[in-house]
C-alpha cells in the first residue's frame, strides 16, 4: 500500500513540474491586432455585469458608436517561394516567386460624412483591393488618401455621403483607471462591443520601428477591453460615446487576447488624418534633441536632485532645441503644460504640432526651473509645411524612393541608401523586395539618392540590386528584369 501512495505522489509530482515547465515557456509577444479570416469556436458562457462600483451607462455609448464603425475586408498577394527557387528564401536573387491572393480583415471608423475613414496602416498596407461593408450591410470599394507608419495609421475614402460620424474626444484627458468601449469587428464577428479600463498611458511597446523611415511615434493607451484579430483600426470610445483611440495591438502568447490591448490616442489620430486629407502627407515636428528617462541609476551619475523629466543627452546640430537655447543637462519637465517623464509621453506631445508651431517648453537647468519657447522645425530643418512632391520623393517604374536623411543613416548604421517607400505593383514586388527596403547599390555602384535611382536603373536587361532592411545587419541580394 505504501508503494502504490509512493508512485501516485512521484506521477503527481512530474506532472506538475511538466505544467510548470510549460508554462515558463510561454513567452509574451506583442501582436498587430488584424487580418482576421477564420473562423472561431463559440462557446456559451454565463452572463456577467460591469466591474465594482460602475454607475456608468455602455448601452448609450456602443448605441453611438456601432454605426460609425465599418467592417475592412481587403485582398492581398501573397508571394511563396518553392523548392525550384529555394532561394527566394533568402532574396530571391535567381527566381520569381509564386503568387496566391489571400483575404483579410479589419476595421475603420467613419471621420467625415463624405467617407472619409481612418483605420490601421497595416490593415490596408500593400493591399490589392479595399471593400468597406457599413453597419447597415452596404459595401463600397475603397480607395487609400494616404498612410504614415510612424503612427500605424491610415486614411480611407468610400464614395458616400451623409454617413454617421464619430464623436473626437481629448486623449490627454483620459485617466488611468477610466471605463472604455472596443468596436470593431474580431474574427469577422460585425459591430463587436467589449469593456474594459485604461490600464496605463504613454506606453511604449517597440511594435512599429521597422515599419517608417521616421522615428515611430509609440504612445499606447493601454486597456484591458477585450481587442481581438480583426479589431485593428476599430474605436476605443469612453463612456460619452467619444473617440479616444483607435485600437492597434494586443499583447499576447497566443495571438489572441490575453489580457491587454493598445490603441493610438485620438489627439495623434487627430493631426494625422487632417495632414493626411489637406496635404497627403504627415507634416511632422521635431524637437532635435536626444533623450534618457531619469532613472536611479542616471540621477546618481547625474547627480541630480529628482527623478521627474526627462534628461537631455544632445541637441541635433540646427535642430529647434538648440536655435531656441536648449542644451546637454536640460531636464524637460512639460510641453505647453503637459508633464513629460518619458520618451513616449515627449513624442506624443510633439507629435500633436506642426513644422512652424511654437510650443512652450518647462525645463530644469541646474536645480532652476525655466520655460524657453521653441519653434519646431521638420526633419529638414525647416519650420514651413512641405508639398508632397518636395518630399525628397522620386517614383520611378510604380514604386516610390525616398532618400534618407543624415540622422537615419546613422540611425541604420549606413552610409549611403535610398529607401523604398511604396512598393506598387513593380517589379520590385515581383522579386520579394518588401517596403522600407534600402537600396545601397545597384550592378555595383553606390547609390546616394535619388538622382542615383535614377541613372542606374535606366537600362535594359538584368540589374543586381543590393541593399538591407532598417534594423536588420544582413546585407540582401536580388535580380530583377528592366
Amino acid at each position: 500500500m505504501k508503494k502504490y501512495f509512493l508512485t501516485l505522489f512521484i506521477t503527481a509530482m512530474a506532472g506538475g513540474l511538466v505544467a510548470l515547465a510549460a508554462y515558463k515557456a510561454i513567452e509574451k509577444k506583442y501582436i498587430l491586432s488584424t487580418k482576421s479570416d477564420y473562423e472561431m469556436p463559440v462557446r456559451f458562457t454565463g452572463s456577467g455585469a460591469p466591474g465594482p462600483g460602475t454607475d456608468c451607462d455602455f448601452v448609450q455609448a456602443a448605441e453611438m458608436t456601432v454605426h460609425t464603425v465599418v467592417n475592412i475586408h481587403t485582398e492581398f498577394t501573397r508571394k511563396t517561394a518553392t523548392y525550384d527557387d529555394f532561394f527566394g528564401l533568402f532574396g530571391n536573387p535567381f527566381g520569381v516567386p509564386n503568387q496566391q491572393t489571400i483575404t483579410a480583415s479589419g476595421s475603420g471608423v467613419i471621420i467625415n460624412e463624405d467617407g472619409y475613414i481612418v483605420t490601421n496602416n497595416h490593415v490596408v498596407q500593400d493591399a490589392d483591393k479595399i471593400v468597406v461593408t457599413l453597419n447597415n450591410k452596404r459595401e463600397f470599394e475603397a480607395k487609400i488618401i494616404g498612410t504614415d507608419p510612424s503612427t500605424d495609421l491610415a486614411l480611407i475614402k468610400i464614395d458616400a455621403k451623409g454617413l454617421p460620424i464619430v464623436k473626437y474626444g481629448n486623449s490627454d484627458n483620459v485617466k488611468v483607471g477610466e471605463w472604455v468601449l472596443a468596436v470593431g469587428n474580431p474574427f469577422n464577428l460585425t459591430s463587436t462591443v467589449t469593456a474594459g479600463i485604461v490600464s496605463a498611458k504613454a506606453r511604449n511597446i517597440n511594435i512599429l520601428g521597422k515599419n517608417s523611415n521616421e522615428t515611430p511615434i509609440e504612445s499606447f493607451i493601454q486597456t484591458d477591453a477585450a481587442v481581438n484579430p480583426g479589431n485593428s483600426g476599430g474605436a476605443l470610445v469612453n463612456t460619452k460615446g467619444e473617440l479616444v483611440g483607435i485600437n492597434a495591438a494586443i499583447a499576447s502568447s497566443t495571438g489572441t487576447f490575453t489580457g491587454y490591448s493598445f490603441a493610438i490616442p485620438v489627439n495623434i489620430v487627430r493631426k494625422v488624418v487632417d495632414d493626411l486629407k489637406s496635404y497627403g502627407i504627415v507634416q511632422r515636428a521635431y524637437l532635435g534633441v536626444s533623450i534618457a528617462e531619469i532613472d536611479e541609476k542616471l540621477a546618481e551619475n547625474k547627480k541630480l536632485n529628482g527623478m521627474k523629466g526627462v534628461y537631455i543627452g544632445a541637441v541635433t546640430e540646427n535642430g529647434s532645441a538648440i536655435k531656441a537655447g536648449l542644451k546637454e543637462g536640460d531636464i524637460i519637465l512639460a510641453v505647453n503644460g503637459k508633464n513629460i517623464n518619458s520618451n513616449s509621453e515627449l513624442l506624443e506631445a510633439i507629435g500633436q504640432y506642426h513644422p512652424g508651431d511654437k510650443v512652450m517648453i518647462n525645463i530644469l537647468r541646474d536645480d532652476k526651473p525655466m520655460d524657453v519657447e521653441v519653434l519646431l522645425q521638420n526633419q529638414f530643418g525647416k519650420s514651413e509645411l512641405i508639398k508632397k512632391e518636395e518630399r525628397h520623393e522620386l517614383i520611378i517604374m510604380g514604386a516610390t524612393f525616398e532618400a534618407l536623411t543624415n540622422d537615419n543613416l546613422r540611425k541604420y548604421g549606413l552610409n549611403n541608401g535610398v529607401m523604398i517607400t511604396k512598393l506598387g505593383k513593380s517589379v520590385f514586388s515581383n522579386v520579394g523586395i518588401k517596403e522600407t527596403f534600402i537600396i545601397t547599390g545597384i550592378d555595383k555602384n553606390v547609390v546616394r539618392n535619388n538622382n542615383d535611382i535614377k541613372v542606374y536603373l535606366n537600362k535594359k536587361g538584368k540589374t543586381f540590386i543590393t541593399g538591407t532592411y532598417p534594423g536588420d545587419w544582413r546585407t540582401f541580394y536580388y535580380v530583377i528584369y528592366l
